[in-house]
């Protein structure tokens, strides 16, 4: 079962990354139960690979390099996030990612709807 886990206040970027590295690490272990977090950071950019320097005009909040494609994104104050600590094999039979994504997308299009 999915634990859901909605944490309150607004929380720093890298210690936010390290607890849930962590507890995937748990949940591949077979140590813990898959878990989804929702949550809001304090304002922080992220920047990812293709990510330019000279593209961020000003910074008036912490830039923190990250594995995931792309070039900057804001995180902050009533931007909702939600992470996801799932083993897909346990939901999807082969594992398959591009369906959870899509199968996502369309939750959150649908949840919006109403």
């Amino acid at each position: 079962m999915v634990k859901i886990i909605t944490k309150s206040g607004l929380l720093d970027y890298l210690p936010t990354i390290e607890a849930m590295e962590a507890k995937v690490a748990e949940i591949i272990k077979g140590k813990s139960a898959e878990e989804i977090w929702f949550l809001e950071h304090k304002p922080v950019y992220t920047a990812g690979t293709s990510a330019v320097e000279s593209d961020l005009i000003e910074s008036n909040f912490p830039v923190h390099k990250v594995g995931r494609g792309g070039k900057y994104t804001y995180h902050g104050p009533g931007q909702r996030i939600a992470y996801f600590m799932l083993e897909l094999k346990n939901h999807y039979n082969p594992p398959d990612l591009k369906k959870f994504v899509c199968d996502l997308e369309q939750w959150v299009i649908d949840s919006l709807k109403d």
